[in-house]
């Protein structure tokens, strides 16, 4: 647009105050805004109902393709291009996830057979309701560490002998009429009922369209959570490295009494356990590095863990391991299925907060996990569906003896990286799992716990890898650093729920907090450009003369209104409320009329008003500033509530009293809507809000213009030589 501020007249106050919209100078813009489309809120919702109940066969159709997806990619599969590829990948997957799947059965606090019934269901559930091609469930260490801690507690709670027994052993007997049921028996029922609400949580919260949950868990928070949590479970795992029969320690401070116990009992250590485990340290870890260094050369990493599962297994069977050196190992492992059973009622009012954060943490794994690999690969994934799949997985499978599950992240980066296609890779995985149901589960009897902890504890080396990243973090964001410590410490020192619970509270703490202090700074001119930044930040910019530009990088609400205020006063260095307090005459000269705004509705100038100009008494001459006109630059504010507009109308109003003009630039439509209801520099409903300006430099030229106008009233309304004389003789 053409700038016509150097060839038109100065306006006049008489002038500028009675334009209207449409008499504007062409300098400024004026936007004429859409009417909102005129639907209520009731109709709306009926509109929504009426679109939801109505049944139709292509409306049922279309709602089974969503609800299961392998409808819509099972009739395009082609097994030219993809089968292969999910083939490798699924048995790939399917070979790690044996080792996993016992060995995260400690974790849970469960026999190995049913860590293998939660990967083999979950997976086929996964493929059939998922939009994601990539992920992998499955047993997850976190969630099988707090599975564990709500199955020990009620293992308590019924009575059952020490929770330390090894796996397979039902030989404790409860103390409170449960005697039907074995310990082992228990605690499956347990884990189950817990996996049903897990489920039956994400379902709803899917129902209800609520996958934005997820985003209250950042990045630094889970981050935290998941490193806390590590600490916890090698923790956890260390009594069956060193052979060790302690009890199994949950709520407040079970970390540090976990250590308290292994160092008063380190001379009960069973060597043979300890040599084990320490033979696969060093077996394993070395691999796994040399898989991860080497993974773009090869087409698949290699199965160290199966290897060395399968080997320890014939050493410790043919040598006798558990007779000669009371080592402890697995026991039986049935093969086949049981007959499904339903989930204990009433174990649901003391379950019933357990569920809620494993469900919040399945739940925000399974979506982010989904959501990192179809940005990679280009396709579309559904948030609120992955929701229902995953909680499908856990609800489903509860009726088969199966605990809570989600997407692990180890098991999802082997399946993209060795050519998974599509959801059959996950078919694939199962039915390697049902090999091992079927036959071969027996023949782990012989391995020993400690081999499935050192399994247990390698796959947590990416949690252990984020202290890494917290240097750098801290040089990004100190904040972010410390969501991540006060998450971890918690998460570790307290307890997995209340860490999370903690994480989730500072980090919106810590959101408040920044908008509670944003940064506020003076703006500056980039020469002949009209472009204006930050004086502080940059070098070589021109203030305008008189004219203040004040930024609040924030939206302004009640819990900022006093630091904006504050900020304001000290930036622009003129604080109008002491100004006006040591002049007390001065709030009486300048007050409007009654019943008149100091706005106008056309762009607002100060109205003329011809008894203002007369000369005042000699002691109440306005205070002098350094600026007339102050410009509040609201470009960061995305909204501004009641408290928010009252002191925009206070400042405006204290300013006003020392003879400095507020104008605002950058409002959204939504601030300008809220002026204009909220009576900014006007009565409610006047068109005051047209005062906002839809940039800075529009409100600059205003500026300028109106004190060019207002000099020239000034110098118009000097007395006549007559009128002196006049005065003077008084």
């Amino acid at each position: 647009m053409e700038d016509t501020s150097s060839r038109d007249p100065a306006p006049s106050k008489a002038t500028l105050g009675s334009l209207r919209p449409q008499d504007a100078p062409a300098t400024f813009i004026s936007l004429e805004e859409r009417e909102p489309p005129a639907c209520s809120t009731r109709e709306l919702i009926l509109q929504k109902a009426r679109g939801a109940c109505s049944c139709s066969r292509g409306a049922l159709g279309a709602s089974l393709r969503r609800l299961l997806p392998v409808l819509v990619w099972l009739p395009q599969y082609s097994p030219r291009t993809q089968l292969l590829g999910d083939v490798v990948s699924g048995l790939l997957v399917g070979v790690v996830a044996i080792p996993q799947s016992i060995s995260y059965s400690l974790l849970a606090n469960q026999d190995p057979i049913y860590g293998i019934y939660t990967n083999f269901f979950c997976n086929i559930i996964y493929a059939a309701a998922a939009t994601s091609r990539h992920a992998s469930v499955g047993s997850f260490g976190v969630l099988c560490l707090m599975v564990g801690q709500s199955v020990t507690r009620h293992l308590r709670l019924a009575g059952y002998g020490d929770s330390g027994a090894a796996l397979g052993d039902n030989s404790s007997s409860p103390r409170n009429g449960t005697e039907l049921c074995d310990r082992s028996c228990y605690a499956i029922t347990v884990a189950l009922s817990l996996s049903f609400l897990v489920g039956l949580y994400q379902i709803l919260l899917g129902v209800l369209q609520m996958g934005f949950v997820a985003v209250y868990l950042s990045e630094p928070l889970l981050g935290g959570f998941v490193a806390g949590s590590s600490l916890t479970i090698i923790t956890s795992q260390m009594k069956y490295l060193l052979g060790l029969k302690i009890p199994r320690h949950e709520g407040v401070g079970s970390f540090i009494l976990t250590w308290v116990d292994l160092f008063r009992h380190i001379h009960n250590t069973n060597i043979c356990d300890l040599l084990t485990s320490l033979v696969a340290l060093a077996i394993i870890v070395p691999i796994k590095e040399l898989n991860e260094r080497y993974k773009e050369r090869m087409k698949a990493p290699f199965p160290i863990e199966l290897l060395v599962v399968i080997v320890a297994t014939l050493v410790s069977h043919y040598f006798d391991f558990e007779r000669r050196y009371k080592a402890a190992v697995c026991g039986d492992i049935p093969t086949g299925f049981r007959k499904p059973t339903v989930p204990d009622i009433s174990l649901f009012p003391s379950l019933a907060l357990d569920a809620l954060p494993i469900a919040v943490i399945g739940f925000a794994m399974t979506v982010s996990l989904a959501e990192i690999f179809g940005k990679k690969h280009g396709y579309a994934v559904s948030a609120n569906q992955e929701m229902i799949a995953i909680g499908m997985c856990n609800l489903i499978p509860s009726f088969f003896y199966c605990f809570a599950s989600s997407a692990a992240l180890t098991k999802t980066l082997l399946k993209e990286s060795t050519g998974s296609q599509t959801q059959m890779s996950g078919l694939v995985t199962s039915l390697v799992l049902l090999l091992v149901l079927l036959w071969i589960s027996p023949l782990f009897y012989s391995l020993q716990t400690s081999i499935l902890g050192v399994v247990t504890i390698v796959n947590l080396r990416g949690g252990l890898r984020k202290f890494r990243d917290t240097p750098r973090m801290w040089q990004l964001s100190k904040l972010d650093t410390v969501v991540w410590w006060t998450t971890m410490l918690c998460s570790t020192l307290v307890t997995t729920e209340i860490g999370l619970l903690v994480g989730v509270c500072f980090a919106l703490l810590c959101i408040i907090f920044r908008t509670q202090r944003p940064r506020a700074t003076l703006l500056g001119k980039v020469s002949n450009r009209e472009i204006y930044e930050d004086q502080a930040a940059y070098k070589q910019l021109s203030s305008i003369a008189n004219v203040k530009i004040f930024r609040f990088e924030c939206s302004l609400y009640y819990a900022n209104k006093d630091y904006f205020k504050a900020v304001l006063y000290q930036k622009t260095g003129v604080n109008p409320v002491l100004l006006a307090a040591s002049h007390p005459q001065l709030g009486a000269q300048t007050s409007p009329e009654p019943g008149r705004g100091c706005w106008t509705p056309g762009f607002g100038c100060l109205k003329q008003a011809r008894r203002r100009v007369e000369k005042p008494p000699g002691d109440a001459c306005p205070p002098s500033t350094d600026m007339h006109t102050l410009i509040l630059d609201c470009g960061a504010m995305q909204f501004i509530d009641t408290v928010g507009l009252s002191v925009l109308k206070e400042t405006h109003h204290d300013y006003k009293e020392v003879g400095v003009q507020v104008l605002l630039a950058n409002c959204n439509p939504s601030i300008r809507q809220r002026l204009r209801e909220g009576g900014w520099a006007g009565q409610a409903g006047s068109a005051g809000g047209q005062l906002a300006f839809h940039s800075i430099h529009d409100a600059v030229q205003f500026a300028e213009r109106w004190h060019r106008g207002q000099s020239k009233d000034k110098l118009a309304a000097l007395p006549e030589p007559e009128e002196q004389n006049f005065q003077a003789s008084l």
